[in-house]
């Protein structure tokens, strides 16, 4: 028995030699290609050695290469290297995204690359010599390949081979792999992998390789869109909308119903402007004097919170003005501007009101010159419309002082031409990279300390600015200057003889990107010793997960220079609330409305909101949820259970189905029901050909 034993391990020992001999090259594939996705996962979430990935990559590895044995030997070289350069751009492109947007790229966003020209320098910035260490798989597997080339590896593989026997021994393998990824998978991994919209959580799960290629198949969707889906999302819509009485309660009118009915309305989008920066303070010094002066005078939302994709200010626009999520994939403004949206611009044109953006870039930019139309604004006044040097430009476009100085006599000229009006301007200087500190201007960020001199015991003090030239030392010296140069608007205004019937709305449109590590910088940094602060030392102060995600806020302030309006709306609000509540809770004050929002007037709902994020997560005043892990942070000391996050969590989620789908499909348009509103879109947009 023991001698079977042993001459049944010695055939298996020369096999497996044998295996490893005749496929060298395969096996270099395999091991590059896992390698790369492992990395990946190393430097974006972490789970560098979870098993459940591991074999979803390598199921489709196997895959993809078992379609090699077809070829002839020498020809098996260019297919493995194809394949192995595709992963290579695919992770490239994978950790360089997850950099900016703490998730994975989509094919649907490929529409969107044409914005990469005008964010070159937030692409610079961010980039880490991680992000491109996946090159050295392909050049060391063509170093394998030249090695092989010179031994005659080819000759004998083609002699000795059974080509059928190895495309099938590879593909039992995968098939196995893939077996394994889907019967270990429960109903919540089916329904993320079917929906797509937390990308994060696809790839802890079941792996980069098949989230990319479950993202194609996702992507080409909306393009047999008139084939697939359509009756099912149409149900979705209708399910959804009729069955909003139970929602009544958080409808209806309130004490601010049409205060603002007949005002101009003005939206100031601040670019990157965070809500803690208020509290940032430095020798006597606000960071943002200014938009803290507009908060104390205004109606000031102080938990209000952007919910953007890769869209970023795009998204927000988009959502501010139609009370929708994001596309889940791609962006609207790119890839779905052609659909018929009901929007806050729409609904005040009904009411007689001329409307117009202003941007200090190109209009190109984010698809604008075509998207903005399709929002309902009769008239954009864009780069074109401003004199300026190149001296004058701060990142993207002319500098916010001076977009401001030239923007007031148009508006001025548009109040006096225009019975009412509503427009949104839009600022740029604050964007990432914040590295113009010489057009900046002077906030000096310096800590003074004291500390006992070890040779003679004397307490002296000394000064560190070591916030100088960080990224978010450079960001709160942006956001200085940004706040400065709004003030000088607010100077213009109230110095102005018009504007007396005018609401401003200041929303910052999202955060600035930083990242954790960055932001703990501001909060736990110890001049004395140059180093962060440890956990256990008593001047710590917690920044974890859940403090820099509910740090992400952003101020929107209701603001006039209307003395007796003033005295009606200057109130501090602290209800939870979404990008998404803007348009309902704004279209109140203003006596309009649109059925087909999915946010709420928070004068209504108040403290039951829910703030639903693109990626699934989601924000009440009681708690924040992670999606992708299934935790959760309780926030002011609430009382929760069980029940109540998974009631939350199924609204969610339905709610970014209902959302997604009256995108892709054009819904509203297409099964909403008194809708006169859109009755002009068809003179103003192409019509989406799948319809």
């Amino acid at each position: 028995m023991k001698k079977k034993l042993l001459n049944i391990l010695k055939r298996l020992r020369k096999q497996v030699a044998f295996y490893l001999i005749t496929n060298r090259l395969f096996i270099s594939y395999v091991i590059f290609s896992l390698l790369g996705t492992i990395l990946l996962r190393n430097f974006t979430i972490g789970n560098t050695f979870s098993i459940k990935p591991f074999i979803a990559d390598l199921a489709v590895i196997l895959l993809i290469g078992a379609f090699g044995y077809i070829k002839k030997p020498e020809k098996r070289y260019k297919y493995y290297f194809i394949c192995l350069l595709i992963f290579t751009i695919a992770e490239i492109i994978n950790s360089v995204y997850y950099t900016f947007y703490m998730s994975f790229a989509s094919f649907g966003e490929i529409a969107s690359l044409s914005q990469v020209k005008t964010v070159t320098g937030s692409l610079y910035e961010k980039f880490k010599f991680y992000d491109f260490i996946y090159i050295i798989f392909p050049i060391l597997f063509y170093y394998i390949h030249k090695k092989l080339n010179t031994t005659y590896y080819y000759n004998l593989i083609k002699k000795i081979e059974v080509k059928k026997k190895m495309l099938l021994i590879t593909l039992t393998m995968s098939f196995i792999c893939l077996a394994y990824t889907f019967a270990t998978a429960n109903k919540t991994d089916y329904s993320r992998l079917a929906k797509q919209w937390n990308r994060v959580y696809i790839v802890e799960r079941f792996g980069i390789v098949i989230y990319q290629t479950n993202d194609l198949i996702q992507s080409l969707t909306p393009k047999l869109s008139s084939l697939f889906g359509y009756e099912e999302a149409a149900k979705l819509f209708h399910d959804y909308f009729d069955n909003m009485k139970e929602e009544d309660k958080y409808n209806g009118k309130n004490e601010y119903t049409n205060i603002l009915d007949g005002y101009n309305v003005i939206l100031v989008h601040m670019e990157g402007m965070q809500t803690f920066l208020m509290d940032v303070s430095f020798n006597g010094v606000d960071a943002v004097y200014n938009v803290k002066k507009l908060a104390s005078e205004g109606m000031f939302f102080k938990n209000f919170y952007p919910q953007i994709s890769t869209g970023t200010s795009s998204d927000t626009e988009f959502t501010l003005s139609s009370s929708l999520m994001p596309a889940s994939s791609g962006t609207v403004f790119v890839s779905y501007y052609n659909r018929n949206y009901i929007t806050l611009q729409k609904l005040l044109k009904q009411k007689g009101y001329y409307t117009f953006s202003s941007h200090g870039n190109y209009a190109s930019m984010w698809n604008r010159d075509k998207a903005h139309p399709s929002l309902g604004y009769d008239d954009m006044i864009f780069e074109d419309a401003f004199e300026y040097t190149e001296d004058d430009v701060i990142n993207l476009g002319i500098n916010d002082s001076k977009f401001f100085e030239q923007l007031v006599p148009k508006l001025e000229n548009i109040e006096q031409t225009h019975p009412n009006y509503m427009g949104t301007v839009i600022t740029l200087s604050n964007h990432s990279p914040f590295i113009f500190l010489d057009k900046y201007g002077e906030y000096d960020m310096s800590t003074t300390y004291t500390e006992e001199d070890e040779n003679t015991g004397e307490i002296i003090s000394k000064t560190s600015n070591y916030l100088y030239n960080t990224p978010v030392g450079n960001y709160i010296t942006s956001s200085h200057y940004a706040d400065k140069a709004l003030g000088e608007f607010i100077e213009y205004i109230n110095n102005s003889k018009y504007f007396d019937n005018t609401v401003f709305v200041f929303y910052g449109d999202h955060d600035a990107k930083l990242t954790r590590k960055e932001l703990n910088y501001l909060y736990n940094y110890n001049p004395k010793t140059g180093e962060v602060y440890e956990e256990n030392d008593k001047e710590y102060k917690e920044y974890n997960y859940y403090n820099h995600e509910l740090n992400k806020n952003t101020p929107l302030i209701l603001w006039t220079k209307n003395q007796n309006l003033k005295k009606k709306i200057n109130k501090e609000i602290n209800y939870t609330m979404g990008m998404y509540d803007v348009l309902p809770t704004l279209g109140n004050m203003l006596g309009i409305e649109n059925k087909y929002a999915l946010g709420h007037d928070i004068f209504n709902i108040k403290d039951n909101n829910i703030v639903v994020y693109p990626n699934g997560n989601f924000l009440t005043n009681k708690v924040y949820y992670n999606n992708s892990t299934g935790e959760y942070f309780v926030r002011n000391n609430s009382v929760i259970d069980d029940d109540y996050i998974e009631e939350h969590k199924i609204y969610s989620e339905r709610l970014l189905d209902v959302s997604n789908s009256i995108i892709v499909h054009n819904l509203i348009y297409k099964e909403g029901t008194d809708i006169d509103v859109l009755s002009d879109d068809k003179k103003n947009i192409k019509e989406n050909t799948n319809e």
